[in-house]
């Protein structure tokens, strides 16, 4: 099924504000409902879920906190981003901690107003499965880099362990690119039989083989003017890593059994669950096809280490199974919302969509409490172990930092005091980034 446009709920009760701001957002395309005050807000989101909550504090009746405070406790992924006073901006940033995504401080100019939304707003449906949800600031880094590649043409590497969305941010990056119009193709490299896997990626020609009865493109022609994903790229064997290499090179491809190349228009995202460094340093991977590969790497962290994605993840799944089950309106109790955040989840977004279907199944009435869960007990998430009164994520923070000012910046040599790959190097560096919001 394909996303359709998200809407934004606008709450203000300035009258003359609210008109230029649903003009603002009209003329940039977005579908935005009003409110002019926080009961109407409410009354509307009962009704139906928009992308984004964007609301004014200072109103009579409830005011903007406690709208914040109601859409969270009833929808936790929802994002809301307030309107405020500079004057009351040091409240706004507390507010920030009981969940709103940001705060616009007024009076400020259209061109902040379309920013703030486009970073925030929620799609109401993904292409192809699960939403994109970037709640906590890992995955926002993650998301931020990826709209920025998404707008060239450039080889993305997605990196990852399975089950974390990788699929789900290669079509992201195709539905923001400038080939959003053209196929989006995904071929699973370890899905298809080796002796098939040439034949398919590449095409044939009538004859080119026993049961080749017909001529047949394959799924770099079948994407073009579009994306094509190659997942599990460390899957393909040496042989077909030869050819690919020369595809990605002349942009152009041969089918088997053909006599000339097809000229190629098509963008090459590639996906693994492995260590692509460890697989080109046990021979497994070519080289040369690794660094064609690796123009721009995004590697996508585990859910266990963007805990503020797990509720908004697990809400959105009881949207998108409210069909399939035959129930909707259901919610999480608070003792299940503790147990969904207190999980190690080892096997990532996959593993919670399981889990939340399971759970829609087993309780009796709309609330599902921790029992219609059913996690494993064996795997809880750790409390954080201290070393000389620092928790073991701040010692490693502090002996990376240092290493690598004590390496003049060079993230090669840091890595290899570390004794970790550049690439893990790398993601640790942007999360800190996220984290405190500092350059380093």
């Amino acid at each position: 099924m394909s996303a359709r446009q998200p809407k934004l709920l606008v709450v203000e009760d300035d009258a003359a504000l609210l008109e230029a701001l649903t003009d603002t957002l009209n003329l940039a395309g977005y579908q935005v409902d009003t409110a002019a005050n926080a009961e109407a807000a409410l009354a509307l989101l009962r009704r139906e879920t928009p992308g984004l909550v964007l609301t004014d504090v200072q109103m009579p009746g409830m005011d903007g906190h406690g709208l914040l405070k109601s859409i969270k406790a009833a929808s936790p992924g929802l994002p809301v981003v307030l309107m405020t006073a500079y004057g009351q901006i040091e409240k706004a940033v507390e507010a920030m901690r009981d969940g709103a995504a940001d705060y616009l401080p007024k009076p400020f100019e259209p061109d902040r107003l379309l920013a703030v939304v486009a970073r925030y707003l929620r799609p109401v449906q993904e292409t192809g499965g699960e939403a994109l949800i970037a709640e906590d600031p890992a995955s926002r880094a993650v998301l931020d880099l990826a709209r920025r590649v998404a707008a060239t043409d450039a080889t993305v590497l997605l990196t990852g362990e399975s089950g974390v969305g990788k699929e789900v941010y290669a079509r992201f990056l195709h539905r923001h690119s400038n080939r959003a119009k053209g196929p989006f193709v995904a071929v699973n490299c370890a899905a298809i039989p080796e002796n098939l896997l040439e034949a398919t990626l590449f095409g044939y020609e009538k004859g080119a083989f026993t049961g080749a009865t017909g001529s047949q493109p394959g799924k770099f022609e079948q994407a073009q003017g579009g994306t094509l994903l190659l997942d599990e790229i460390t899957e393909l064997p040496l042989h077909l890593q030869a050819k690919l290499l020369r595809v990605l090179q002349e942009r152009e491809a041969e089918r088997v059994g053909g006599r000339s190349p097809v000229q190629l228009d098509v963008r090459v995202i590639a996906a693994s669950n492995r260590d692509l460094e460890e697989t080109v340093r046990l021979g497994r991977f070519r080289d040369d096809l690794y660094y064609r590969l690796n123009v721009f790497p995004l590697e996508i962290p585990p859910l266990r280490e963007r805990p503020k994605d797990i509720l908004p993840l697990a809400e959105h799944f009881l949207e998108r199974f409210a069909a399939t089950v035959g129930r909707s309106r259901m919610r999480f109790s608070a003792a299940a919302r503790a147990e969904l955040t207190g999980y190690d989840w080892p096997g990532n977004i996959r593993e919670l969509g399981n889990v939340v279907q399971r759970a829609m199944i087993l309780a009796p009435a709309e609330e599902i409490g921790p029992e219609h869960l059913m996690l494993p007990r064996s795997i809880p998430r750790p409390a954080a172990a201290e070393v000389g009164g620092k928790a073991i994520k701040d010692v490693e923070r502090d002996m990376i930092l240092q290493t690598l000012e004590r390496c003049g910046g060079s993230r090669k040599q840091a890595a290899e005091e570390l004794g970790i790959s550049e690439r893990t190097l790398r993601y640790k560096l942007q999360r800190y980034r996220a984290e405190t919001g500092e350059d380093i």
